[in-house]
């Protein structure tokens, strides 16, 4: 039986956990809809999911589509949860991004569908709520074109619009406009097929195009798009066989090499880790012993497949599946098991948190709980980015949003009895090298170096994304291995905070001079550590030569910028450009529709919640106003602060040099 490994998502609202539960329910897999406001849907299952009605973590469940097994997950629709969605996405065959038919193409539908076509994962697109008060279809469709894929193909029609009674048509090869439409878009990805098409249209049987359209679907180059709704069920048929048509099944070879990764990790009732691994390749078994990071081994005490509903226990997961595995202890999320992917861990398809805050424990006698409950929930959302300050004795967390750190707030309160508040939330800024800087410190000169080792280092711009390379400029055989090691770890390390307190996630740094002094003691005695050189001597020196590096490189601090697309009523229009100019906000495109106008444009993040609080009082509570990361850009006002700077990474040499030094002798 063929498998595929599908992924649901949506802007929040849109309904794509209602779809979930029509398409298990269509596939008998369970008895009645569950309903999100009143908690008891399938995927759901976190006690906070049922209390808000909003999806906060993936979940897996397994349907059958004919000779298909479709092993769905579910993804939070909202963007403070955007990190869940973001390791769903490295596991998927195929996905359905789901848009209301009321509310159309949303600011988080246009960041998942380019997400989506970057990664080039087929997508199906279902335009949901048909039924309901103020639903569309040309206008919808239209939307589905010009702001998510020009390749966008109706496979149906929709009336009743806005009643109980609307309902989907699928197009035939009756329609002649249909298929006319279909084969205009799939001769823009196809040269042959424009040329045989061209030369013959009359050979090409409906048949023959609907075989084109899988194929090109399976590419990522076409888009169809389903109408329905998920509460009546109406269209719902209709995905479902575009699903199983359309979407390539998983590959592998069951008997090749263990590849798989692992995209979620959750702890059971004892505090056992369990990990979801997807499997590309091979076979893992119960009692098996795998492979994991760093050339660790583990060894599995456990294995429950997705098959046909929730998961069941099986002796094995093989190529495709995806399953729960138990005993891999010190598993992480993004970790591979078996034969490593050829992927970027340091790649992410979305942007990083962009917002911060401390989090205070209500009982000072909490604070080692705390730590170690947020490093249980850090190990779950490695995007929490915990960020510890000993000096100060805070604990940072980064996050997506407000509501994030509602829920962390309950989490801990509900599943570790660790009552906390949290300071102001502050933007998260980056920085980014002006220029190359280069410095050394060599092991002789012991006025300016109390380690006993060389290092040199070169910083040099890279472009936003490329992540943080590191090159030898030395030869390996110079010094042993660990002390290469060291010094890498230690200049990553480093590089989280800059000049000015913020990480500097891209750059190229190049090790230009090593030296160390070799293993060696006085005659007749024991290893001395104060005559020999250890990787403790690198990972002291590479921060000081790295800051110094960086200070001839020079760095700038950028802040996050939103897309923002704004509607108000028409004679509102002055007042609100007024209050975007006084948030630093730039309108690029303006749009009269009606007696509204709709605006889009860019928003320093910083700036987001002082013009949502305005709005309502600006536009008689009528404007509407969505926001999405778009990129990072060089602070213009010097507004941003510095970021307050760590024990692990401070800037000042001497206080560092005295840290060390008390460190050191107690």
């Amino acid at each position: 039986m063929r498998t595929l490994n599908l992924g649901i998502l949506a802007h929040v609202d849109a309904g794509k956990t209602s779809l979930t539960e029509r398409l298990l329910h269509a596939a008998g897999v369970i008895d009645e809809i569950g309903s999100v406001d009143d908690g008891n849907t399938q995927t759901d299952s976190l006690a906070l999911e049922r209390q808000r009605g909003i999806t906060i973590k993936s979940a897996v469940v397994s349907f059958a589509i004919g000779d298909l097994t479709v092993n769905l997950i579910d993804t939070p629709g909202h963007p403070d949860f955007i990190a869940e969605v973001e390791r769903a996405l490295s596991v998927l065959d195929g996905a359905v991004l789901v848009v209301s038919a009321v509310e159309g193409v949303q600011a988080q539908t246009r960041v998942l569908m380019r997400t989506l076509r970057r990664l080039g994962i087929p997508t199906l697109v279902f335009v949901n709520k048909i039924d309901r008060a103020g639903a569309g279809y040309a206008d919808v469709l239209r939307g589905i074109s010009e702001r998510l894929a020009s390749s966008a193909v109706a496979m149906g029609s929709a009336g009743g619009l806005g009643t109980p009674g609307a309902r989907f048509t699928p197009f035939t090869a009756a329609d002649t406009a249909f298929t006319a439409r279909l084969a205009d878009v799939l001769s823009t990805h196809d040269d042959a097929f424009l040329a045989a098409y061209l030369d013959d249209e009359a050979a090409f049987s409906y048949r023959g195009l609907r075989g084109e359209l899988a194929a090109q679907t399976a590419q990522a180059l076409v888009h169809p798009v389903f109408f329905g709704s998920a509460m009546t069920g109406a269209g719902v048929d209709a995905l479902a066989d575009g699903i199983r048509e359309l979407l390539p099944a998983a590959g592998g070879d069951a008997g090749g090499p263990v590849s798989g990764t692992v995209f979620k990790v959750e702890r059971g009732p004892a505090g056992e880790k369990i990990a979801y691994v997807r499997m590309y390749s091979g076979t893992v078994r119960t009692r098996d012993r795998l492979r994991l990071r760093d050339d660790d081994e583990a060894k599995v005490t456990a294995i429950s497949v997705f098959d046909r509903g929730p998961d069941a226990r099986h002796d094995a997961v093989a190529a495709g599946q995806i399953a729960r595995v138990w005993g891999l202890g010190d598993i992480r999320i993004g970790d591979p098991v078996g034969a490593e992917r050829k992927t970027d861990p340091e790649r992410h398809h979305f942007a990083l948190p962009t917002l911060e805050t401390v989090v205070v424990p209500l009982r000072p006698g909490d604070r080692a709980a705390l730590h170690t409950a947020l490093t249980q929930l850090a190990e779950q959302d490695p995007l929490i980015g915990l960020r510890q300050d000993d000096i100060r004795r805070e604990v940072s967390v980064s996050l997506y949003g407000e509501v994030q750190k509602e829920v962390i707030q309950a989490t801990l309160a509900n599943d570790f009895a660790v009552d906390v508040t949290f300071r102001e939330t502050t933007t998260v800024c980056i920085e980014r090298p002006v220029g190359s800087g280069a410095a050394v410190e060599f092991k002789e000169q012991k006025a300016t170096n109390p380690f006993l080792a060389t290092v040199g280092l070169r910083v040099d711009p890279a472009p936003p994304g490329a992540g943080v390379a590191f090159r030898l400029g030395v030869e390996l055989g110079s010094m042993p291995y660990a002390f290469f090691k060291a010094t890498e770890e230690s200049v990553r390390e480093t590089l989280q905070q800059g000049l000015h307190g913020w990480q500097i996630p891209d750059c190229t740094v190049t090790l230009t001079h090593s030296g160390y002094y070799p293993r060696q003691s006085h005659a007749h005695a024991v290893f001395d550590k104060s005559m020999s050189s250890t990787a403790g001597d690198f990972r002291g020196l590479a921060p000081l030569v790295l800051t110094d590096a960086l200070r001839e490189a020079g760095t700038r601090v950028h802040e996050p910028l939103h897309r923002f697309r704004l509607e108000a009523p028409a004679d509102t229009l002055g007042a609100v450009l007024s209050a975007l100019a006084r948030h630093r906000a730039v309108p690029l495109t303006t749009e009269a529709r009606g007696t509204a106008y709709a605006l889009e444009g860019e928003i320093p993040a910083v700036r987001i919640h002082g013009l949502e609080q305005q709005l309502p009082g600006l536009t008689r509570g009528e404007g509407v106003l969505e926001c999405a990361f778009e990129r990072y850009a060089p602070v213009a006002d010097g507004s941003v602060p510095s970021r307050p700077r760590t024990d692990h990474n401070p800037l000042d040499r001497k206080e560092y040099l005295l840290h060390v030094v008390r460190r050191v002798h107690g």
